[in-house]
């Protein structure tokens, strides 16, 4: 999971979680699978019919909702796979009953299978941090009447929701909603922080180059080691994601303004943040592209 959240190949590793029976893994081959192929090969829907029997949400939405079925136009998918309409049916039949009784992950499902904002707007007053994250941006492309002071109000309202919910992206985006609409930089500067202890890559770039000045943000302190080490983890990401580029120009940028010590300082204190947070991820959607 740490691989395929970090944008590199995980197919060996998730293939021995999958054959042992774990949902979750079984999802993200499914996908890799997918991703690699660029459609849903046989090997992949297998894969996601073995989560999708296990219950799981996002496996049955793809079955579903899937407009690249390569398996089922070279008519070799496996034995009892259903049709798409059979699967949205199944999806609503578990998702609904929980999403009635107030799961705000099912109504956030309902939502994604439906297209209906009431589900999500109940997802989000549930209490489900990423039903709350994407409410607010549907409220930001214009979803519902508002007043235009009153959007921005109830964006803000629930991108802070989300934020307090553990949800990295959110925390980001509110961050930024305050930089923007001249709310409290002291809370802005605690919500990059946070993103950035969570693993999030975009919180440990972003909250890296602005403690070194690089640039000058939201008025974090200049501390040009933390900055480097922050940015110096960035380096293993060589997967996907397309951030070694932006590593390779703002490292050496901030080692300029440094002398020898800083820099082993830095190391140091790398050394120290990895071993105490999470692992780096780009905590893709699970819904994937």
């Amino acid at each position: 999971m740490v691989l395929y959240n970090q944008y590199k190949i995980a197919t060996p590793e998730l293939t021995i979680a999958a054959e042992a029976g774990d949902r979750e893994a079984q999802f993200y081959l499914a996908e890799e699978l997918r991703q690699q192929n660029q459609y849903i090969t046989a090997d992949a829907k297998k894969w996601y019919m073995a989560a999708a029997e296990q219950g799981d949400y996002y496996a049955i939405f793809k079955l579903a909702t899937s407009k690249s079925d390569l398996c089922s136009t070279m008519n070799n998918c496996p034995e009892g796979s259903k049709k798409p309409g059979e699967w949205l049916e199944h999806l609503w039949k578990i998702a609904e009953p929980k999403a009635n009784s107030g799961d705000g992950e099912a109504m956030y499902i309902m939502y994604l299978a439906t297209t209906k904002l009431d589900w999500l707007e109940k997802s989000a007053e549930a209490g489900y941090a990423q039903g709350q994250w994407l409410l607010a941006n549907r409220y930001k492309e214009g979803e519902r009447f508002f007043l235009p002071w009153k959007r921005q109000e109830v964006i803000g309202q629930w991108l802070k929701a989300s934020a307090e919910g553990g949800f990295p992206k959110a925390m980001l985006e509110f961050s930024g909603y305050l930089y923007e609409n001249g709310g409290d930089l002291s809370v802005a500067r605690h919500w990059i922080e946070e993103a950035a202890k969570l693993g999030y890559e975009t919180g440990v770039s972003s909250y890296g180059a602005y403690l070194a000045h690089a640039p000058s943000l939201y008025d974090f302190p200049l501390d040009l080691v933390k900055g480097y080490a922050l940015t110096s983890l960035l380096t293993e990401l060589d997967g996907g994601g397309n951030i070694k580029p932006y590593v390779d120009e703002v490292l050496p940028e901030i080692a300029a303004k440094m002398s020898p010590g800083q820099i082993d300082e830095a190391k140091v204190f790398a050394k120290q943040w990895k071993d105490s947070h999470p692992p780096l991820s780009f905590y893709p959607d699970k819904l994937g592209y």
